[in-house]
């Protein structure tokens, strides 16, 4: 038997559909329920499972509700936590027995939701240590019960190779990881507050679409400029890395009924939308994975080839809890430039995997910004491959957060996660990369290798820069800290919607305007003209609100001198130049990124006012 224990501030549940043929019968008791302070015990039952892994399980669950003390229990049907399932009668036995087991001698009331049924349900979740618990139970041919605990341990490990219990080791000048480690080892539950950057996300185009799902987006006019500079930019990264990689695009809905997208929906979680259509049901994807390896698995591939990468700009769907999402950062619905390199094996992986930190490392640079880490190893990695682990927390150069998980149980075998820690004082994962041991036999990709033999390759999973929209928060985070220190805030003059705003003082300089502005285009310079009939000051004002880096003011002094004015964001200087001076200046700060066509007219009188600056 299979378990995951959740202990849920409040869950709730509603029958849909039926999901096999002779299902428990509902009554209006059992059809939907809602629960408050409660442990769901979502439970699988497997072939063998007999009444002593019953009473055995029983004892598990009493052991953990006597150290969480919930008002409730449920146990909750779930077959998505073992591929070796008992028969649907044998299962609905069992699960009765348990039943009547827990609600003999528990002191809470006990539930059960009705088997053989689809269900929607929701659920929060505390954030304790033993909030989330999975366990497994099985019968020995001796009728002995095994449990195997399925938990994380937790070690500090320094980029010296020093390995601390979380609890032992000096945090004193590693603020933020000891941010990290409040939140994953000890489940405390964060300060909260107004977060700037949802501010300042609709400043910028980025909303919540009202008539869609929740946590789905939109992106207005200047929220697309900057989307397009990242989908370009990504792939950018992606091709820097020295190895062959190509760029694919595929459909966003895979069919449930294929084994290899079934087992690797399972290993994801429950966070899945999924859909039915003409009687077969079909999960969206929450990544590119199933695409790219549905492609590379009638790919003929050499050892030859290897490595090579894979990219796409996924459109991928996570179905967060209505509770947690937050604009830019944890949505439903989101970009992810998603790249999966193919290797021959463990160690060409470890070391493509080197290329892919470095990478990561040099991209968060760039906005200012360092990561802390949190390394996911199974326990045979973090026993056998321990040097390669202190290598990478050595190329780093910061302590980091080690969780050691059992073998087995998931695809990878090091999973990493790069946060940053944000205005609010919270983790806030980024960037990732992991390497996959599983999912090559799984979707049955192969290469042959130099003896004729057909192998699997080991599959590196990244996103260098993190999810599309992610990536923005963190650029967006940077200049509320900014604002918190003092300072102007800014974002980088090639993620810009407009880079340069030209305010002529009276219309009779306005073809002088138009000038300047072509010579700018023309230059892949992103510029547009405030020809309102407004004041200068409210005109100033108003490029200033829209962190325009350079705004250049024509007068009759410019004109006679063939120069222009210009306001520079960053430093808050002015300074008197050519136009040719701020073309070399403004080429040399965004040489090394795409260069985007603007999405709004050059004139300021053509534009209507988008919602998110009325």
């Amino acid at each position: 038997m299979r378990l995951l224990l959740i202990h849920a501030k409040k869950f709730s549940y509603s029958v849909t559909e039926k999901a096999i043929n002779n299902p428990e019968e509902l009554d209006e008791k059992n059809r939907a329920r809602d629960f408050e302070n409660t442990l769901v015990v979502f439970t699988s039952v497997e072939k063998d499972d007999d009444e002593n892994v019953v009473n055995r399980t029983a004892e598990e669950i009493f052991e953990v509700a006597k150290k969480i003390k919930p008002s409730s229990i449920v146990i909750y049907p779930y077959a998505h936590l073992s591929a070796e399932l008992a028969d649907p009668l044998t299962a609905q036995k069992i699960l009765a027995q348990l039943y009547e087991k827990l609600s003999e001698k528990a002191e809470i009331q006990v539930y059960k939701a009705p088997f053989g049924w689809y269900k929607a349900f929701t659920i929060e979740c505390y954030g304790h240590p033993l909030s989330e618990l999975s366990k497994t139970i099985k019968k020995t041919k001796g009728g002995e019960i095994v449990r195997r605990e399925i938990k994380k341990e937790f070690y500090i490990v320094t980029p010296d190779g020093e390995v601390f219990k979380p609890e032992e080791f000096d945090y004193s000048k590693y603020p933020d990881l000891k941010i990290l480690v409040d939140k994953e080892v000890f489940g405390k539950v964060l300060e909260g507050g107004e977060n700037i950057v949802n501010k300042y996300c609709r400043k910028f185009g980025f909303e919540w679409e009202p008539m869609s799902d929740h946590g789905h987006m939109r992106y207005g006019p200047h929220a697309t400029t900057i989307m397009e500079a990242l989908f370009q930019y990504s792939w950018q990264v992606a091709r820097s890395l020295g190895i062959p990689v190509f760029k694919v695009i595929g459909t966003n809905m895979f069919d449930l009924s294929e084994k290899p997208v079934l087992e690797h929906a399972l290993l994801f979680g429950d966070r899945l939308y999924e859909l039915e259509v003409e009687g077969k049901k079909y999960v969206m994807r929450y990544a590119a994975c199933h695409q790219q390896f549905a492609m590379l698995r009638d790919w003929i591939i050499s050892y030859k080839n290897l490595p090579f990468g894979m990219f796409e700009v996924a459109d991928s769907y996570r179905l967060e809890q209505r509770g947690e999402l937050n604009l830019c950062f944890r949505l439903r619905k989101f970009y992810m430039p998603d790249l999966h390199i193919l290797t021959r094996d463990l160690e060409q992986a470890i070391e493509a995997s080197k290329t892919v930190q470095k990478k990561i490392l040099e991209e968060v640079s760039k906005v200012g910004r360092r990561y802390v880490a949190l390394y996911n190893v199974t326990r045979d990695f973090f026993e056998k491959y321990r040097e390669v682990l202190i290598d990478f927390i050595k190329r780093d150069n910061y302590p980091a957060l080690v969780a050691v998980i059992p073998s087995g149980i998931y695809y990878w075998i090091l999973n990493v996660e790069y946060h940053i820690i944000d205005n609010l004082k919270r983790p806030r994962e980024i960037a990732t990369f992991q390497i996959d041991i599983g999912n090559g036999k799984r979707f049955n990709i192969t290469y042959t290798d130099e003896n004729g033999e057909k192998k699997h390759p080991v599959i590196i999973h990244t996103a260098i820069l993190g999810g599309i929209e992610r990536y923005i928060y963190m650029v967006l985070d940077t200049a509320a800290q900014m604002q918190l220190n003092g300072k102007t805030p800014y974002i980088p003059t090639w993620l810009s919607p407009i880079q340069v705003r030209i305010i002529p003082i009276k219309k009779e300089y306005l073809d002088y305007a138009k000038s300047i502005a072509e010579k700018l285009l023309a230059k892949g310079i992103r510029v547009d003209i405030d020809d309102r009939e407004e004041s200068l000051g409210k005109r100033i004002r108003d490029a200033g609100r829209e962190w325009i880096p350079y705004i250049i003011v024509i007068g009759e002094r410019e004109i006679k001198s063939n120069t222009i004015n210009v306001r520079f964001r960053r430093t808050n200087d002015q300074k008197i130049m050519s136009v040719d001076e701020l073309i070399k200046m403004i080429d040399k700060e965004i040489k090394d990124y795409p260069r985007i066509s603007q999405t709004l007219p050059v004139m300021i009188s053509q534009r209507p006012i988008p919602s998110y600056q009325a």
